[in-house]
């Protein structure tokens, strides 16, 4: 049984995670940059949202990448994995492979 709160979204979404070192602000607007001018996530990609959370006192970034299925985010990390490092904010610190849980939005 799946109870939800007041405000709160039940869905099922699947979230890859991954932290970034080493990142600075002239490899964070050329990655911005690239995304922009592309027509879309790579193929073979079917991301839904992608975010970038960037520290830029501690040189670090966070990118959520999220997807609709499980198959569909580790078909996607295979193609990320492949992914040139020039073509990510910074050194590759960790990955996680996630399921929400849960999702609230304050009224």
């Amino acid at each position: 049984m799946v109870v939800a709160l007041p405000n709160e979204e039940v869905y099922k979404v699947h979230v890859r995670v991954v932290r970034f070192t080493d990142v600075s602000a002239d490899r964070i607007e050329a990655v911005l940059a690239q995304i922009k001018e592309s027509e879309g996530p790579p193929p073979g990609v079917s991301t839904t949202r992608l975010q970038l959370l960037v520290d830029a006192e501690q040189g670090t970034a966070v990118v959520l990448q999220h997807f609709d299925t499980a198959d569909d985010m580790a078909a996607a990390a295979r193609i990320f994995d492949a992914m040139d490092a020039s073509d990510t904010p910074g050194t590759r610190a960790s990955v996680d492979a996630c399921e929400v849980r849960l999702d609230i939005t304050p009224p």
